[in-house]
């Protein structure tokens, strides 16, 4: 398979639909979605793991970039996005996430796969104990806590790809005593700020590598998010206005089904499950 041919190329514009639906539902960037299709198709070019994991990492993030923008501007219009905080979360998120690409630079495609599939079932369990709906419940505003989220949030946003999304509604959920709907927003605006961030670390760190398919900048490959972004910017809005009129509940239940099944690829599970 060439990243020319039909198929490479229709399933790269259905998963940026895909993920803008999600995006706009949950808040997330969508990394989680297309890091694992991207890391099986590039492979399936004849591309070595441990570049294809990267390109699908670092592409990921440069096509969260812009998805987060968009829905963060959607919620904001619902008044979901809580800036402050936001803010101090991305500025320290945005510092680790450059720290996580660079580490991811020099780790094997099987340790980053298993990393990004455990990091996503875990936040998955997480969620599954916490109410989408919950009492109004007072909000710090102390910086600490939003510093350290920021931190954990960052790192391994830059590390496994993702824009934060699937580490930071957690965080947002149960320690910080974000609502669901509040949780998404900000989320997404902290995503703004990782994203960015993380896909610098990819270019850079990659800038010269040998091996690299065409339309390459360092670790992002502009083919690759040229077919994922746009769709996926078209899409973001419909999901924001699924999010507002489906239970909160359901969403929860949507988003750790959707996470539960990428982990468990990524971690070779589903493989298995099917060889027997």
């Amino acid at each position: 398979m060439t990243p020319t041919e039909p198929f490479y190329l229709g399933i790269l514009i259905l998963t940026g639909f895909f993920t803008g639906i999600v995006s706009g539902m949950l808040g997330v960037g969508g990394g989680f979605i297309m890091s694992p299709v991207q890391y099986r198709l590039l492979q399936e070019t004849g591309l070595q793991p441990d570049i294809a994991i990267r390109i699908a990492f670092g592409t990921s993030l440069f096509v969260v970039l812009i998805n987060a923008i968009n829905v963060a501007l959607n919620y904001h219009q619902k008044n979901a996005v809580l800036w402050k905080q936001a803010t101090i979360m991305g500025i320290f998120g945005s510092i680790f996430s450059f720290v996580g690409a660079a580490v991811a630079s020099y780790l094997p495609a099987s340790t980053l796969s298993k990393i990004f599939g455990i990091v996503v079932i875990v936040g998955a369990l997480r969620i599954y104990l916490v109410p989408a709906v919950t009492e109004t419940k007072y909000i710090s505003s102390n910086s600490l806590p939003y510093i350290f989220a920021g931190i954990f949030i960052g790192f391994f946003s830059g590390l496994l790809g993702l824009g934060g999304g699937v580490i930071g509604i957690p965080i947002m959920l149960i320690f910080l005593h974000f609502d669901m709907r509040k949780a998404i927003g900000t989320t997404s605006a902290v995503i703004i700020f990782t994203s960015f961030s993380g896909s610098i670390g990819y270019i850079l760190n990659g800038w010269g590598q040998v091996g690299l398919p065409p339309y390459s900048v360092g670790y992002v490959n502009i083919l690759n998010w040229i077919l994922l972004s746009f769709p996926a910017f078209l899409a973001a809005r419909s999901g924001v206005k699924i999010a507002h009129l489906i239970d909160p509940e359901h969403l929860k239940h949507f988003f750790i089904l959707l996470m539960l099944y990428v982990g468990l690829e990524m971690t070779g599970v589903i493989g298995r499950i099917f060889t027997y």
